[in-house]
């Protein structure tokens, strides 16, 4: 006894270390690396201390948190291949990576290649940026005489292209009394032959470096350069120098890009987010902890602990894997950490029950964690499902969704069967046994819950078709005039969001900034749509789809005329082709993970009724959310397909547990004698604590969002928090009713092929008897 004593002992030691470790890592991060280069002869302004794997504050933020600019384009080229495309993709990320060492350049699907640049707009033109990124970028290197015909309009001979360099690097040259501000050029194979050549015949003369019509280098040869590199001198500043390098090595793109959907995010919206974000959270996660403690007593206060690791392996994690993380990722996170809470719940009711029927707390304990282990490892893994459908169709922010969903479901799992289990092992271990630190399960009143199937399903219908039904209201009235209120993403056209120095009223906006606006784009006054955001200075204008140059005008005539800043305006450009892809998406996205979710369940518990009835109740409780976006007319985007998958992990999850229940009831209650209905009502009635504390410590953490948060993410909380609810309301009254009717339906038919069996046998015994 005193050896386990001893080893529990080392073994919590090793893990207050562990954590120890892990918290120095969030807050100063492992290890150091450099950035930038070094060789004998120069050493580069950009060796800098890289960010330390693991640090907390280093986690990348997407647009909606820092601010940026987003870019969609597709390639004009037919059938390009997947060399070009790669090249394409390289130019463009160095164009980036001018701007943002955080900046991202990926190809979606077979002729799209989106760009996104977390930048402090403040600091940089997001318009100037967007010029930059598209421009076809024609790269000429011309000698003295062809330059000469070149400026002339005459037909020139081009010497090398941006085709020929292979890099190119500002750098600083130590010289004997003084430091050169330089470029260092490097030649692919074939640019180091044409390279010699001309350096060779144009020793003392100059070569003209011309991008896109204007020379911005005219170096003289002082010498052939036959060894494929090369030096520019005579830059005035290490700035100049990184200019003149980014300038030669972006060089001209192999394929034509059009663009199709472009998004200016302002860093003023992501400062509040993140602020108030983790404020929220800080205070939800106290309260939760309230509620695990104050219900669970000694079992919660471990639970505690755990989410606190939890928390710390979250934020090295995020870190670590280069999550970028959004807006609609907080909420992923969120939901992950109610996941963690819920599995946590789940575990120590299962202990309660085991102690009220007589067990000690060692054996309850053990037996808590094997029952409850089927019915987390289900949840999590059909939430899974959702989230990796999620990262494979969605885009932009909502793959930022899926990815800390997918890891902090992964890491819930950890905290709750291991660490939990782990922390309990060693109390139990170390004498922390009094029943009293654990609880006893009250006995369980089973109410009839199937019996008020009627009543909820009606209310479920009738509150289905109240939201279709304000699809053709809403079309009807004219202060909205379309079925639902799709953002630009589903619609198409530009979105200009405003914060100015004070809250307008939506009469004032349209008196006094509409005229602006509408002159600047160009555009009649009756084509803006004015949104002005309850309680707050934000403005939101829709418009047709505008050029970057009336979208620049736009910005610069709001600044002269309410003396704003670059970073109080943002813009979002998305043509009407893409946002009718990301309609058929968003659709195809939910189908496909209610059709591998109802696989799935059909297979863990060997009956496809069970599965049926999930995704049928799933479905219910999207169509109710759904209704909330119809009767409020909340804005439908890309936030609205993660909230409708949110709904859809969350739901499964409670629905896993009535089933799961359901499964363990089937083998100890006889269907015969007992009935199905009883066994039903059965397993709600024992599940139905554990419904409401899972879903009260994750409305709690949403609510406070909600009311803390800024304006930009109200919509997706209260709908969330609409769906917690539903998804509460049908586990309850919804999931189980409709497996028992069911189950009653191919009962009775079964009964009744038995009873024609029968009939027919006996039947068949009489002719053979008459015989």
């Amino acid at each position: 006894m005193k050896k386990a004593k001893r080893k529990a002992v080392i073994l919590f030691l090793l893990f207050l270390l562990a954590v120890a470790g892990g918290v120095y890592a969030v807050l100063f991060g492992l290890g150091k690396e450099k950035n930038g280069k070094e060789n004998e002869n120069t050493v580069t302004a950009t060796g800098t201390d890289a960010a330390q794997i693991g640090r907390a504050k280093d986690i990348t933020l997407g647009l909606d948190l820092k601010g940026g600019v987003s870019v969609t384009y597709e390639i004009q080229e037919k059938n390009p291949s997947s060399e070009e495309i790669d090249a394409t993709i390289d130019k463009l990320q160095r164009r980036v990576d001018s701007y943002s060492p955080d900046g991202e350049v990926y190809k979606e699907g077979s002729d799209r290649i989106t760009v996104e640049i977390p930048v402090d707009t403040s600091k940089y033109d997001p318009n100037v940026i967007l010029d930059d990124l598209g421009r076809p970028g024609e790269l000429l290197f011309l000698d003295a005489e062809n330059t000469q015909k070149y400026m002339y309009g005459q037909e020139y001979t081009v010497a090398l292209t941006g085709a020929d360099i292979k890099d190119a690097n500002a750098a600083i040259q130590k010289g004997a009394t003084s430091e050169d501000y330089v470029v260092q050029l490097t030649f692919t194979d074939e640019g180091t032959k044409k390279f010699a050549d001309v350096t060779t015949a144009n020793i003392g003369k100059t070569i003209a470096i011309v991008y896109d019509g204007v020379i911005v280098s005219n170096p003289v040869v002082r010498s052939a350069i036959t060894d494929g590199s090369a030096v520019i001198e005579g830059q005035e500043s290490i700035e100049e120098a990184k200019q003149l390098a980014s300038t030669i090595k972006i060089g001209a793109l192999p394929l034509t890009l059009s663009e199709l959907r472009s998004q200016v995010v302002g860093a003023k919206l992501g400062n509040d987010a993140v602020d108030t974000s983790l404020i929220a959270g800080l205070i939800g996660i106290c309260i939760i902890f309230l509620i695990l403690i104050v219900v669970f007593r000694f079992p919660g206060f471990l639970a505690s602990i755990a989410l606190c690791t939890y928390i710390i392996l979250e934020l090295f994690f995020l870190q670590t894997l280069h999550i970028t993380l959004t807006l609609p990722g907080l909420a992923g996170i969120i939901l992950s950490i109610g996941m963690a809470v819920d599995a946590n719940v789940i575990i120590f009711t299962r202990i309660k029950e085991e102690i009220a029927a007589g067990k000690g707390v060692k054996g309850a304990v053990q037996a808590g964690f094997s029952k409850a282990t089927s019915a987390i490892v289900d949840g999590n893994i059909t939430t899974i499902i959702a989230g990796v459908v999620l990262l494979y169709m969605g885009s932009g922010t909502v793959k930022g969704f899926a990815r800390t969903l997918i890891l902090g479901i992964v890491l819930s799992m950890i905290s709750s069967l291991f660490i939990t289990r782990f922390l309990l092992y060693v109390f139990t271990t170390l004498g922390v046994t009094a029943e009293k630190l654990y609880g006893r399960a009250k006995e369980v009143k089973v109410r009839r819950y199937s019996k008020y199937f009627k009543v909820t399903g009606a209310i479920s219908v009738i509150l289905v078709v109240l939201g279709i039904g304000f699809l053709f209201v809403n079309k009807g009235m004219g202060s909205r005039g379309k079925t639902m209120n799709f953002s630009l993403e589903f619609s198409g056209g530009t979105s200009t969001s405003v914060t100015f120095d004070r809250a307008y009223t939506l009469e004032e906006a349209e008196k006094e900034i509409r005229p602006v606006l509408a002159e600047a784009a160009g555009v009649s006054e009756g084509t803006i749509q004015i949104q002005v955001v309850d309680k707050d200075n934000q403005i939101v204008f829709k418009t047709a789809e505008l050029s970057e140059e009336k979208r620049a005008a736009v910005s610069s005539a709001l600044q002269d005329k309410f003396g704003l800043k670059n970073e109080n305006i943002e813009s979002e450009n998305i043509s009407s082709t893409i946002s009718k892809e990301m309609q058929k998406d968003a659709i195809l996205a939910v189908v496909i993970a209610s059709i591998l979710m109802l696989i799935y369940i059909a297979f863990r518990f060997s009956d496809t009724k069970f599965g049926i009835s999930a995704v049928i109740a799933l479905i219910h409780d999207v169509m109710i959310v759904f209704m909330v976006y119809s009767v409020a007319y909340l804005s439908v985007g890309s936030t609205f397909i993660a909230c409708m998958l949110t709904i859809l992990g969350y739901s499964i999850n409670a629905t896993i547990v009535i089933f799961d229940r359901i499964r363990e009831n089937l083998s100890v209650m006889s269907p015969e004698s007992d009935g199905y209905e009883k066994i039903v009502n059965t397993s709600i009635s024992q599940t139905l604590s554990r419904n409401i504390y899972s879903s009260l410590t994750t409305f709690v953490t949403v609510l406070i969002l909600y009311i803390m948060g800024v304006s930009a993410i109200k919509d997706f909380t209260l709908t969330l928090m609409v769906g917690i609810l539903c998804g509460t309301y049908s586990s309850i009254f919804i999931t189980g009713p409709l497996w028992l009717s069911f189950k009653k339906k191919s009962q009775k038919k079964l009964d009744e092929a038995r009873a024609a069996a029968k009939e027919a046998k006996a039947s068949k015994g009489k002719k053979a008897s008459a015989k």
